[in-house]
């Protein structure tokens, strides 16, 4: 294996081939536009199909139709194009179908326009289509998580048959980066409940209506008993030098790069001062935060919009600490210093122990 520079968009849908998917339904919005491109170009080359559908509406409605068929497919959107394609993920959630849908974000509400946003996580994560239901949604903050994720996301949305989510900000999509690919996976076989294959399954029903009252009741109890499976053994999440920090830093994505930095910067004027990222949505990792919360002496959440994945953050901490936020809108991004101010602030305020630098601790022998 070597590793290729290129976009995170372009990682994605190399990595879907690599995991086998074969179909790809979509229609072009910026700054999602190179997933589909890019899908153009290979996909055919793989032996698979891609269409450019009429809309995003439509888009969705052909992942139904494929992956009924038992073809592992995909699509790729921002967020107005989501929007559009809201009623068609609840239908495939209720029928149980798995695909997987690239959101790279940008700015909302409405048109918004092309720059960054992280506006997409209520519609995304608490699921912007009717009815009781939940879709696996993965963060990635580099292009090689872009490529990463994609591969886990086909693995889950079989597992769990259920609409699987890629969400990453724009910044992630368009930046190019070194990525490795793992060797290509075998070729999944036509699941039993798909409507092809043998004459047995091609009778196979694929629906979301059940007329029955109790009939749908116990549909929607299998779906929650997926996702509680899901919370307990999907969950994922990355610490950063979190374990014995008093000021924990939380943010995904883009934002997760620029907390790193703030963390090493904080480390290095000896202030204990950690990032937990979290890397599924939904699954949120609210037992890491709660865990943290033991030591931590005060949440910083960060987030690229008005405040939505600080709602999951003050559930898990639930009281017990204090939760800060720090945010820009409209496609701007939070700087070092904007989060450094807020952070220098906790420390003053809650009484933040300080350790010797490595560089006092030098003088301090002089």
């Amino acid at each position: 294996m070597h590793k290729q520079l290129m976009k995170g968009n372009e990682a994605v849908v190399r990595a879907a081939i690599l995991a086998g998917c074969r179909g790809f339904y979509g229609y072009p919005i910026t700054p999602a536009s190179e997933i589909t491109e890019t899908a153009a170009e290979l996909m055919p080359k793989a032996g698979g199909v891609f269409l450019q559908a009429e809309s995003e509406v439509a888009a969705i409605n052909m992942l139904y139709g494929a992956s009924s068929a038992g073809v592992r497919c995909m699509t790729a959107s921002s967020g107005p194009g989501i929007s559009l394609m809201q009623e068609g993920v609840s239908y495939m959630a209720g029928a149980e179908l798995p695909c997987v849908i690239a959101d790279i974000t940008r700015g909302g509400p409405g048109l918004g326009n092309l720059g960054s946003e992280q506006s997409d996580y209520h519609q995304v994560v608490k699921g912007g289509g009717n009815g009781s239901y939940k879709t696996i949604v993965l963060a990635p903050h580099s292009a090689q998580e872009m490529a990463d994720l994609t591969a886990l996301a086909f693995e889950l949305a079989d597992k769990y048959r259920t609409p699987v989510y890629l969400m990453a900000d724009g910044f992630i999509g368009q930046m190019m980066e070194p990525v490795e690919f793992p060797q290509a996976a075998v070729a999944p076989k036509t699941p039993e409940w798909a409507v092809a294959g043998t004459r047995e399954t091609r009778g196979n029903l694929i629906t979301s209506l059940f007329m029955d009252n109790d009939e749908l009741e116990q549909r929607l109890i299998r779906l929650q008993a997926k996702y509680a499976q899901a919370e307990r053994e999907e969950t994922r999440s990355e610490s950063f030098y979190s374990e014995d920090a008093e000021i924990v830093l939380v943010g995904y994505g883009i934002v997760g790069r620029i907390l790193k930095a703030v963390t090493m910067e904080a480390r290095a004027m000896g202030l204990p001062v950690g990032l937990l990222r979290p890397i599924t949505l939904f699954p949120f990792p609210k037992l890491e935060v709660a865990r943290h919360a033991k030591h931590a002496k005060a949440f910083v959440v960060v987030e690229m919009s008005n405040g939505q994945m600080i709602e999951d953050v003050r559930l898990a901490v639930n009281g017990a600490r204090p939760v800060e936020f720090v945010n820009r809108m409209g496609g701007n991004v939070p700087t070092r210093e904007q989060i450094m101010e807020v952070v220098l602030r906790l420390v003053m305020e809650h009484n933040v122990r300080r350790s010797e630098t490595a560089e006092e601790a030098r003088l301090a022998h002089v």
